[in-house]
């Protein structure tokens, strides 16, 4: 029976893993019982069951499909004060009725969603085994915000809560989280102004409407001060506000920002930077009710801030807000629901447009919220840039990989203050080829690429590690290697030959820099890791190899080539103070040409009008199966889709890691109509269901909405 009903034959821990016969045979005699009249639990094994309302209603957390419902089990009368709805429980799951009594079964963690007086399974009903915790974590429109994104990406509810709710911290509990605080005072709109329509927009949070905005930042400094700004206004009307950042270090700069506006006590900071224990103690802050803003990173989308006026959300396109685990929930979309069920505003920013919020603005559901053009060209850097031809004319380009362009503006700007570089990968050499025909290099073992992790160094595999000092190219014998790609620190060797005595620093995954001096300096940083310069800017950014971001065989290679590009850019200096940006990539792409004009909407809007026609993401909506090919055409063969979807391939792809070495995986793409999208999500969990109640072999991966089409 389904989860709204409850239970699926033993209640108290049995596998549901029957055949389709047995299943008939069960929801026949289900319906059945149902029509008897259902005896209240009195006592187990002799104890006292609770008075009123024996029954709890239980999520168990086994993250199965096929068991993606609640269970009933009886409560002690010595545990009835504290079994509330909400709190943490561990129950015996799988116990079996011999001669009338529960035997076996192994103990899992859960949450109580219910009390009830009575239960709709007629056998015995397992008592709780421990109430782990009072404290009421699991709240129903937590719960309620849980079960709409696990069907909205055809996940179990609790793979779900498990996202939602952060591990228990007992010492964090004891603690008592600090008073509430008065509203703040309102705050004025400072740099809102520079947008037409921001006063308005902040005006209407101040009313406690629920305006919704797509917001084109201005290239600058200034957006977490603005973001600052529009969560104070929600907060200073008694509403709650909630912030999404892509990661910690754009989180601490609107926290800064929003703790200067309205000080301390009135919101709290959610990043794993914190550690386990003082981030629970926050999360329970907002928990209990106590603080009502919350700025973190991308866990914080279930933050369960009680009265909530504001969501929103910054970078969307970062691929940081999608989360790696099941169900795999994007931030967006977790945020859109909370917009639409609770009644809140939302703000969608960053310095460029995603397809999807184009797709808002262009729907009606939201307004777009950016600057007139002489605002943007008062605020932007001069954007020039280095086709393929000029680099291949350029002796210099040929030399030092620097073309002359680049090279005299780094030179004049380094009189100013410091200058960014933008290398698309990190590492010394990461990928190497075969000097002689340029076939890529691989290892003789499993095939991986080749890479150089030291000046000097010897070529080793990236994949298993093994050393390849005597490698010779398959294809036509030849044993020399050249650089195919060129990383952050060989970058940085060649900038430092290149202008002597000029200090170079390195920010990438290793090291991740947050903010730099406004003293001269060289700044070599991979996409994402760019520090913020002290002051008012850069001088110069130079945005190197664009053809490793515009070559990716992906959908949306040319947006987030463009992503990266204006936020690097946007940290530069405006054109009018000195500031210029030099990329190096062909001129005639769309992408470079809204870089070169600083137009986002417009190449978002484009993008969007090309998706519509073709039947892309977001107009349409797609699923991917991934798996063994007898697992993925098992499925195929089983889903019930919705009306108009289409099938696409399947093709091959690469199995995820713990998998077994080489073992050959290939991928399914389902497209189905707008509108349509949660009819393909109900299908395709309806599908693994049923392989799973009938014991399909080999795994079968749904990811609703997936971000990696080719």
């Amino acid at each position: 029976m389904s989860s709204e009903n409850g239970q699926e034959g033993d209640t108290g821990g049995r596998d549901a893993a029957a055949s389709g016969g047995e299943q008939l045979a069960l929801i026949r005699d289900t319906v059945r019982k149902a029509k008897e009249p259902r005896a209240r639990p009195r006592t187990w094994r002799g104890a006292p069951l609770a008075e009123g309302l024996p029954v709890a209603r239980v999520l168990v957390d086994k993250g199965l499909l096929h068991l993606d419902q609640f269970f009933d089990y009886a409560v002690p009368a010595a545990m009835d004060e504290q079994a509330q709805p909400g709190v943490r429980v561990r129950v015996r799951f799988g116990a079996r009725v011999v001669k009338g009594r529960r035997e076996g079964g192994t103990l899992h963690d859960g949450f109580i969603v219910e009390r009830r007086a009575d239960s709709d399974f007629h056998g015995p009903l397992a008592p709780l085994a421990q109430v782990l915790s009072s404290e009421q974590v699991l709240t129903a429109p937590l719960l309620a915000l849980c079960r709409q994104v696990a069907d909205r990406y055809a996940g179990a509810l609790a793979d779900v809560v498990q996202l939602a709710v952060p591990p228990r911290m007992a010492r964090a509990e004891r603690d008592p989280s600090p008073d509430p605080r008065p509203d703040p005072p309102p705050p004025g709109p400072g740099s809102w102004t520079r947008y037409a329509t921001g006063p308005a927009y902040l005006q209407a949070l101040a009313r406690g409407d629920t305006p919704r905005a797509v917001w084109l930042a201005l290239p600058g400094p200034h957006w977490p001060q603005e973001l600052a700004v529009a969560l104070a206004t929600a907060l200073a009307a008694g509403r709650g506000a909630l912030a999404v950042l892509p990661d910690g270090r754009a989180a601490a700069r609107v926290d800064a920002a929003l703790t200067a506006l309205i000080g301390e006590g009135r919101h709290v900071l959610l990043t794993a930077d914190a550690g386990p224990e003082e981030r629970y103690r926050r999360w329970l802050a907002v928990s209990r009710g106590t603080v009502r803003g919350v700025v973190g990173t991308r866990a914080a989308m279930f933050a369960p801030v009680s009265d909530l006026g504001l969501v929103a959300l910054w970078d969307d396109g970062d691929s940081s807000h999608a989360e790696l685990h099941a169900p795999q929930p994007h931030a967006r979309e977790v945020l859109l629901l909370r917009a639409r069920e609770q009644h809140t505003a939302f703000l969608l920013g960053g310095v460029t447009s995603t397809v999807e919020g184009a797709q808002l603005v262009d729907s009606g559901w939201a307004l777009p919220l950016a600057a007139s053009r002489e605002q943007v060209r008062a605020a932007a850097p001069l954007v020039r840039t280095v086709s393929d031809a000029d680099q291949a004319r350029d002796e210099a380009a040929r030399a030092a990989r620097l073309p002359t362009l680049a090279w005299r503006v780094t030179r004049e700007a380094l009189a100013h203050g410091p200058v960014l570089v933008q290398v698309p990968r990190r590492g010394y050499v990461p990928k190497l080829a075969c000097d002689r025909c340029r076939e890529p290099a691989r290892c003789a073992a499993c095939a991986g690429p080749l890479e150089v992790g030291e000046q000097g160094g010897t070529p080793a595999c990236s994949w298993c590690g093994r050393p390849a000092a005597d490698w010779s190219c398959a294809e036509c014998g030849g044993f020399r290697l050249r650089a195919q790609v060129v990383g952050a620190r060989r970058t940085a060797e060649e900038l430092g030959r290149a202008f002597p005595g000029v200090p170079v620093r390195t920010s990438g995954r290793d090291t991740v820099l947050a903010t730099v001096g406004d003293a001269p300096a060289l700044v070599v940083a991979t996409p994402g890791a760019e520090p913020v310069a002290d002051g008012p800017g850069y001088a110069a950014a130079l945005l190197l190899d664009g053809w490793a971001l515009l070559n990716r065989p992906d959908l949306r290679a040319g947006e987030e080539a463009l992503r990266r590009w204006a936020l690097a850019a946007a940290l530069v200096r405006p054109a009018s103070e000195g500031g210029a940006v030099v990329v190096t990539a062909e001129p005639t792409l769309r992408p470079v040409q809204a870089l070169v004009r600083w137009d986002p909407a417009g190449h978002a809007l484009r993008e969007l009008a090309e998706r519509a026609e073709l039947r892309f993401p977001p107009v349409a909506r797609m699923a991917s199966v991934a798996g063994p090919p007898a697992a993925v055409a098992d499925l195929a063969d089983t889903v019930r889709l919705p009306p108009g979807a289409d099938l696409l391939g399947p093709v091959p792809a690469t199995a995820p890691p713990g998998r077994p070495r080489g073992e050959v995986w290939e991928r399914l793409l389902f497209r189905v109509p707008p509108g349509s999208g949660a009819a393909l999500a109900a299908a395709l969990k309806e599908a693994q269901v049923l392989r799973a109640t009938r014991g399909a072999p080999g795994p079968a991966l749904v990811r609703i909405d997936p971000p990696d089409i080719g």
